[in-house]
């Protein structure tokens, strides 16, 4: 059994009795639902038999039709009303599910994954279930209890023309496997990628409005959503062309017209040569119109069975995601002093980014860490706050490896402010107070002064009420700002920041600058370095290049040495001027 089948299996068996409870209604509703058209047929019989009209039989009839169709509106109704109650405790016990796995794995793998597919995941894919729980079983369940006891009928009136009818069934089940081939399969998964690549270029274009206008980069993410549409565009041409063949003969096979031309050419060929009864071709042409319409349902069935099946295979991939591993009993460090020893680390086993890490970092110093695209700084500040586990080696925090620390506890030891920030839609005073809900405003407000927010906050149009996302936006620098604000409330006795400055406007800057100043005490700080002004203000710089650290000092020691870090400094002074970027 496949991952993706295990995971239906999974989806169905705490609620077996209910979808057992659908197929039960739905199959006596589908029986009852073939009294009319049987009663339509008796009449017929009756009507045109010879000798005199039995009126009894004839209401009898009547009142048998009009009782299954009415026993088939209820049962019907039953099973999808029981259907659909059992597709919201299915779709209810997945976002749980995911909502409790999402909690629980590391917050690195959020960085390795793209918004618009996991938010896929976790919207569109939890959707999909719905058709094959609530509607895929009555149809599947018609499908085959209504042609199944049609054949047993037709056959007790003549065999000889169930066969005929049932040519363009045998036609159009003959067409079915060419669904099912690996090509076929190939374009269904392209379609879905390129479905997940509009989705993400629309979700990252949408959530970096600010950043993109206030950067000049609209046109390069239209550019880029374009180029996503036109991939959709093209994939799914392809499929189509591909697939109409196909679906266009299924179609014509089980037309109406023509399945009506093989009922009534066969029949004729036996009633004119006096091998069947004129009347005995009334049921051919009720029922074996009725073959047709059931195989129809089997097709969308089958493609609403294929669209959650590839649904539930993502949603159990996210599902088997391992969680981050928490002590059985957590320890609780003694002081705030960092120490990484060997610490090795790689996103994939043959890849490592970081090799060999040797660092401490002692409370009430600044560490900046600078180095070349590519050298492991983001992933070695991402180690700290245990984003991700290091391969080899360990890092420890008050005496005590992260790996036995409990998250709560470890999250008040540790504060972060990364480049990529994300502000929850409340108000500006929430998002600030999010690690320390019962901080009052004056605390608040303290912290957003630190950051150089608050005249920024009090220009929105209710200050720190303002809710953002509804009745304002912030650019990203003022959002980084807020996620300083917001760190420095924490009183966290270490401070990560990653990219703090990536967004460098003016204040952004002067924010991060008045932290390292403000945060005082015996805090540890560890900051990437993005301006000189912030190196200068650091008690030791480490740089990094492919992973491993190349040289490590104050600034002052290390432009002495005329190493690496010495002609970053020249560069920069030279060819950047003071205050720009490395």
């Amino acid at each position: 059994m496949t991952a993706t089948d295990q995971g239906i299996a999974g989806l169905l068996r705490p609620y077996r009795w209910s979808f057992a409870a659908v197929v039960i209604l739905q199959v006596i509703g589908a029986v009852a639902g073939l009294a009319p058209p049987l009663a339509v047929v008796e009449l017929g019989r009756a009507l045109l038999s010879p000798g005199p009209i039995d009126h009894r039989h004839v209401w009898f009839v009547v009142i048998a039709g009009a009782a299954g169709l009415l026993v088939r509106l209820l049962f019907t109704a039953a099973s999808s009303g029981v259907g659909h109650l059992l597709d919201t405790h299915v779709q209810l016990s997945f976002r749980r599910a995911l909502a409790a796995r999402l909690g629980r794995v590391p917050i690195g793998w959020f960085s390795r994954r793209r918004t618009g597919e996991l938010a896929k995941v976790v919207g569109e894919d939890v959707s999909a279930v719905h058709p094959f729980i609530a509607h895929t079983p009555s149809e599947l369940v018609s499908a085959f209890v209504v042609p199944l006891v049609s054949l047993v009928y037709l056959c007790t009136v003549d065999w000889r023309l169930t066969l005929i009818t049932l040519v363009p069934v045998v036609l159009a089940v003959a067409l079915v496997p060419l669904f099912m081939t690996p090509s076929v399969t190939r374009e269904q998964h392209a379609f879905d990628e390129a479905m997940g690549r509009i989705a993400d270029s629309a979700v990252e274009f949408v959530q970096g409005i600010s950043v993109i206008k206030a950067f000049g980069g609209s046109e390069r993410t239209h550019r880029t959503f374009r180029t996503a549409v036109d991939d959709f565009v093209r994939i799914f041409l392809r499929f189509v062309l591909r697939m109409s063949p196909i679906a266009a003969g299924m179609q014509l096979a089980l037309s109406p017209p023509f399945v009506l031309l093989v009922v009534l050419v066969g029949g004729a060929v036996l009633i004119t040569s006096g091998g069947m009864a004129a009347a005995d071709l009334v049921p051919f042409l009720l029922l074996g119109l009725g073959l047709t319409a059931p195989l129809a349902a089997i097709g969308h069935g089958f493609d609403d069975m294929q669209a959650a099946r590839r649904a539930v295979g993502r949603i159990t991939d996210v599902l088997a995601v391992p969680s981050l591993p928490q002590p059985a009993k957590p320890l609780v460090p003694q002081g705030h002093r960092v120490e990484l020893r060997n610490v090795r680390f790689g996103y994939e086993p043959e890849n490592e980014v970081l090799r060999g890490i040797d660092l401490v970092l002692e409370p009430g110093t600044v560490t900046a860490i600078v180095g070349p695209s590519g050298s492991g700084k983001s992933t070695l500040v991402q180690l700290l706050p245990r984003f991700f586990d290091p391969t080899h080696g360990s890092i420890s925090l008050g005496g005590v490896d992260l790996r036995e620390i409990g998250s709560d506890e470890l999250y008040r030891q540790v504060s972060f402010v990364f480049q990529d920030v994300r502000l929850l839609r409340a108000s500006v005073a929430d998002n600030i107070a999010l690690a320390v809900p019962h901080a009052d405003v004056d605390e608040v407000v303290h912290a957003a002064t630190l950051a150089n927010i608050h005249e920024r906050i009090l220009e929105l149009p209710d200050g720190y009420d303002t809710v953002l996302g509804d009745d304002a936006t912030l650019s990203g620098g003022e959002a980084q700002r807020v996620a300083i604000a917001r760190a420095l409330l924490a009183r966290t006795p270490v401070l990560v920041l990653d990219e703090a400055t990536a967004f460098a406007d003016p204040q952004t800057e002067t924010a991060v600058r008045q932290t390292m100043a403000t945060v005082g005490g015996d805090r540890t700080v560890l900051v990437i370095a993005h301006r000189m002004e912030t190196i200068a203000d650091a008690d030791t710089v480490v740089v990094l290049e492919n992973g491993v650290i190349v040289e490590r000092g104050s600034p002052a020691e290390l432009r002495e040495h005329n190493a690496k870090f010495a002609e970053f400094w020249r560069t920069h002074r030279s060819a950047l001027g003071a205050g720009s970027e490395l």
